[in-house]
């Protein structure tokens, strides 16, 4: 068929194949297929499933390449295309190579060809299987040379067996998915159900097999093993279509049993409600607000409130997010504890010995709370003052909290501000926000139930800001006593009255916590402990909550006396006692590991069992430094005391110079600097070379680099090192010393006196050197610190030089 002959256009070879169809529908006898199948015959590729002679289905192409094609098929007078299957092409990827054809194909006779939208349809009504014997065209349009395999004659009595088999599993399809009731309608306008051949086709058309398993069915011209493969196929889509039909029963039947369900509820709705025997959720929403606001006492404006919110609850539509936000609002208002007081407890004997159950040592703090308590006794209520507990952690801030709330009776409620940094968890979120809520305040109540709860405030000296709002500043606010009567949450929008409310607040250090805010709190200083106390929190407290935590007995497991001293000594010297807990912890975690090994050997831990439970001790008792040159001070951490052993050291005498080293602040650097020239311009007062620094290169060094120092409590110590070096003479005492130094000599009250004095003793330092200033801050504290010192108070650097390079001062217990 030459290109010549072709005639123009696609719309020509739409009327001839009319035209055709139309002649056989009016024929009264047709031809049968084989007589009139052609030899040479034009290809078309498709690429989802092979076609099968039994089909008769829509098949559609892209117009372009293979327009020329269907135009070609169009111009012959039996209108025939060949279709072959490609396996795993797109359509995208191109034209497919003729080498990726299958050999094997089903000759279709094309009816009522379409164009649309850059595509091609038609209906393709299959007719035989053909083989391609030799390709005429390897391009589009691709013309192959083709013969029709003859099936090979088969047993009838087998043929009917499984002919029987087939029709059977497709009426087995037909029940589980109707739709293939309409291909089965198609196939039997055509054939008879005794055709074998195209009965086995059309039983492969139906399945969902995979384009290979179909074309091997093509592939396969005997008929038996034809068969065989199509019922094997048959029987997989049966149990997939059997699996599906049962999900699907499933559910339906889940869906079914939902609506009956949610039918019934509505229809007992509708019933209780015509009896008067239920409500609607609206009706129900109010009445349970209106129960639980008759059982507060609100004040007037908050009752006004209430009752506007509750109006337009009934007027709203329950589907709308207006009426989402009033239920929601009604439902925090109604559980604030508008007028409900807890009874406060003023007894001042039993306040005492709850103190003194939980905590052992801080008898100044003991002190403090219960005058506190004592104030709140005499005038009948405890209101007005917000106490700031300030000190190391570990040292029992949120334990005290918690005293003392077990000692007034009153609910607790704990939560921190550390890292806070918007002012909506203080003062609540506007109700225009989606997922608005109220403060922590708010909250607070509403989880105590009382008006009057104590209210602990942790790490406020953490608190943030940001772009989001400063919470530092809505709590001035919250923590007046004279502005809190009328605190504003934004939220509920009305004012509540918080001067009943006992605030504790907790801070590490005063530094960091805004100025305004601190003039608001009564401020309680916890310092840390020192040995003996340590040793008692351990027995009485530690050791029992551990042994209970662990579900042990004291006589399982016993830790001596000096065992405990040793860890709080070589291992736990901080301020608190957070991490001698751990070591105790990890001492039981190992002693239980013992005990399982040998459960009727009970263990006892003594000091040479130490190292074996927690290694080598962290701390050693330490010599003081001495000699020229080396001072001990006494400096003040967040972590609580410490000393601090300063060193100077001439290091040439070729030219004038100083050099101060040690992680050190600027305040700390400040000082050196003045030690530095008041020794210098003084130097011949205290009987040194007046000429010593003019040509001397002076290093001074502030040991224990890794901790940062700052403070003007360092100048007396610096101003002795240097004075050691240049009178070339160590200090006749083992002291230590703080103060602050001026450039004309006077010595300045320093801070952090109790803390001082507990490093001190855990160095076992019995001669200090303090302030004149600060006497009566060490008059404040309690004997058993002060039992064995030998404290000298200074107001001038003379009285320093005295005690260190004069005469030596008076036996211990003695103040100058």
């Amino acid at each position: 068929m030459n290109d010549e002959h072709h005639k123009d256009g696609f719309e020509e070879f739409e009327e001839d194949v009319t035209e055709y169809i139309g002649k056989d529908e009016h024929s009264k006898s047709l031809a049968l297929p084989r007589q009139i199948m052609p030899r040479r015959m034009y290809v078309l590729p498709v690429s989802n499933r092979p076609f099968f002679p039994a089909q008769v289905q829509p098949v559609m192409v892209n117009q372009d390449p293979w327009h020329e094609t269907l135009k070609r098929v169009g111009e012959t007078d039996h209108h025939v295309l060949g279709i072959c299957y490609v396996e795993e092409h797109d359509a995208e990827q191109g034209i497919p190579d003729s080498a990726d054809l299958e050999t094997i194909g089903c000759a279709v006779r094309v009816h009522h060809a379409q164009k649309e939208g850059g595509k091609v349809q038609f209906i393709a009504q299959g007719l035989q299987r053909f083989r391609i014997v030799q390709w005429l065209r390897r391009k589009p349009p691709y013309l192959v040379e083709v013969e029709y395999p003859a099936e090979p004659e088969e047993d009838a009595d087998e043929l009917k067996a499984y002919t029987l088999a087939i029709i059977s599993t497709i009426k087995e399809l037909l029940r589980t998915n109707p739709l293939y009731g309409e291909e089965v309608k198609q196939y039997l306008s055509r054939f008879g159900p005794d055709d074998s051949s195209p009965l086995a086709d059309f039983g492969a058309s139906m399945t969902s097999a995979p384009g290979a398993e179909l074309q091997d069915v093509l592939d396969t011209v005997p008929l038996l093993r034809r068969m065989e493969k199509v019922l094997l196929l048959m029987r997989k889509e049966q149990e997939v279509a059997r699996l599906q039909s049962e999900i699907s029963e499933e559910v339906n039947e889940k869906v079914q049993k939902h609506q009956r369900e949610f039918f019934l509820r509505e229809q007992l709705k509708v019933i209780q409600r015509e009896l008067g025997m239920a409500k609607d959720d609206k009706t129900a929403d109010a009445e349970r607000f209106e129960e639980r606001m008759a059982k507060l006492d609100p004040p007037e404006p908050v009752l006004e409130r209430y009752r506007d919110e509750l109006q337009k609850l009934q007027v709203l539509e329950q589907g709308s997010p207006e009426y989402g936000v009033t239920r929601n609002y009604l439902d925090w208002i109604t559980q604030v504890p508008w007028g409900q007081f807890s009874e406060d407890h003023f007894d001042l004997a039993e306040a005492r010995r709850i103190l003194d159950r939980d905590h052992d040592g801080l008898d100044d703090v003991k002190d403090r709370i219960i005058e506190f308590l004592a104030e709140g006794t005499f005038k009948g209520e405890v209101s007005g003052s917000i106490l700031l507990l300030v000190g190391p952690p570990g040292v029992g801030k949120t334990s005290i909290g918690h005293s003392v709330a077990d000692a007034l009776g009153r609910e607790f409620y704990r939560f921190s501000v550390g890292g806070m940094r918007d002012e909506a968890e203080i003062k609540g979120h506007r109700r225009t926000y989606i997922g608005a809520m109220p403060g922590k305040f708010v909250q607070a109540l509403k989880d105590s139930k009382v008006a009057n709860p104590v209210i602990m405030l942790d790490e406020i000296d953490k608190i943030g800001a940001s772009y989001q709002g400063d919470p530092a500043s809505a709590l001035l606010e919250t923590l007046d006593p004279e502005q809190n009567r009328e605190f504003l949450d934004h939220y509920l929008d009305v004012r509540m009255d918080l001067s009943k409310v006992l605030f504790i607040c907790t801070a590490n250090q005063l530094d960091t916590i805004p100025r305004p805010l601190l003039d608001r709190m009564d401020v309680i200083r916890l310092s840390g402990y020192i040995t003996e106390e340590k040793l008692a929190i351990a027995k009485h407290h530690l050791m029992p909550r551990l042994l209970k935590r662990a579900g042990l007995l004291k006589k399982q497991l016993n830790v001596t006396d000096a065992a405990l001293k040793q860890v709080i000594e070589g291992y736990a010297r901080e301020a608190g006692v957070r991490n001698l807990e751990k070591l105790l912890h990890k001492i039981i975690r190992k002693g239980i590991v013992k005990l399982l090994g040998h459960p009727d050997k009970p263990v006892k831990v003594g000091v040479a069992d130490l190292p074996d439970y927690l290694g080598q001790p962290a701390f050693r008792r330490e010599k003081s430094l001495k000699g020229i040159g080396v001072v001990t001070g006494l400096a003040w951490t967040a972590m609580g005391g410490a000393t601090l052993s300063i060193e100077a050291s001439r290091i040439h005498s070729s030219q004038r110079g100083f050099k101060l080293t040690g992680q050190l602040g600027d305040v700390m650097k400040e000082s050196a600097e003045i030690a530095y020239s008041y020794v210098s311009s003084n130097l011949k007062r205290f009987k040194g070379d007046p000429t010593f620094f003019d040509k001397s290169f002076v290093h001074l060094h502030v040991p224990e680099g890794a901790t940062p120092k700052d403070g003007p409590s360092a100048g007396v110590t610096m101003a002795t090192a240097l004075l050691s070096i240049a009178r070339r003479e160590a200090p006749q005492l083992n002291v230590a010393m703080t103060g602050e130094l001026t450039l004309t000599g006077q010595v300045l009250p320093v801070g952090g006196i109790r803390e001082k004095v507990i490093a001190a003793r855990r160095q076992r330092i019995d001669n200090l050197i303090l302030p004149e200033a600060n006497r009566g801050d060490y008059e404040e504290l309690p004997d058993y610190l002060r039992e064995g010192l030998t404290v000298n108070f200074a107001r001038h650097y003379n009285d320093v030089f005295q005690v260190c390079f004069g005469n030596k001062p008076k036996s211990k217990s003695s103040v100058h």
